[in-house]
C-alpha cells in the first residue's frame, strides 16, 4: 500500500513556494471557497493549500485537513502555528481503509482534492465517505496531475463519483491538470 503513497520528502517539495508560479491555490480556490465556511481537505499533506484555504474561510471558518502519513499532518501543524491558522485548522490522520469523517456528516460545505484520488485503494468508498460529509448543495473539486493520470482513468473517477450520488457541475480549465467540481 504505502508505494501508493506520495512519499513525506516530496511533500517538502510540494509546500515549496515556487510551487505557487504553476498551481496558485488563491485562483483555483477562491472561487468555491467563502468567509466562515467549513472546507475539508484531502490528502493535505503539509498544506500547500490548507493555510492560503484558512485565509480564505476567516476567522469564522473552519478547515478539516486529512492525510494518511502523520509526518505530513505534523508538519502542517508546524506550519499552521508560525502562520497563525492552528485555530482555523483541524488535522486528523485517517487510514488507508477510511477517511474517519463519521462525525461530519452533512457539515462540510467545500471539499478539495488535489493528487489523491490516484492513489486511493477504494475510491467507491472515498467517494461515498465525502458524500455524507457534504451539506446540501455543497461542492467537491478534484484535481489530478495529467503526469500520473490518464484522461481515461479521470474519466473513471468522476464516474466513480456520480455513482456516489454527485453531480458534474464544472470541468474547468488547467493546462496541467484534469479538474471536476462536482456538486452534492
Amino acid at each position: 500500500m504505502a508505494e501508493r503513497v506520495c512519499p513525506v520528502w516530496v511533500g517538502y517539495l510540494l509546500a515549496s513556494p515556487i510551487r505557487k508560479l504553476l498551481q496558485n491555490p488563491q485562483k483555483i480556490l477562491s472561487p468555491y471557497v467563502e468567509n466562515g465556511m467549513k472546507v475539508l481537505d484531502i490528502g493535505c499533506a503539509m498544506g500547500f493549500f490548507s493555510l492560503p484555504l484558512a485565509r480564505m474561510v476567516g476567522s469564522k471558518g473552519k478547515i478539516i485537513c486529512v492525510d494518511v502519513q502523520e509526518k505530513m499532518i505534523r508538519a502542517l501543524e508546524k506550519r499552521a502555528q508560525k502562520t497563525g491558522f492552528s485555530n482555523r485548522i483541524e488535522t486528523r490522520t485517517c487510514h488507508h481503509d477510511s477517511l474517519g469523517l463519521d462525525d461530519l456528516k452533512e457539515k462540510i460545505d467545500f471539499a478539495f482534492a488535489s493528487a489523491v484520488v490516484h492513489e486511493v485503494p477504494d475510491t467507491s468508498k472515498f467517494f461515498s465517505e465525502i458524500y455524507e460529509t457534504m451539506k446540501p448543495n455543497g461542492k467537491f473539486l478534484v484535481i489530478e496531475p495529467k503526469g500520473h493520470v490518464s484522461e481515461k482513468h479521470f474519466e473513471i473517477t468522476v464516474s466513480a463519483a456520480e455513482q456516489k450520488g454527485f453531480k458534474i457541475l464544472e470541468r474547468p480549465r488547467t493546462g496541467r491538470s484534469h479538474v471536476v467540481l462536482l456538486g452534492k
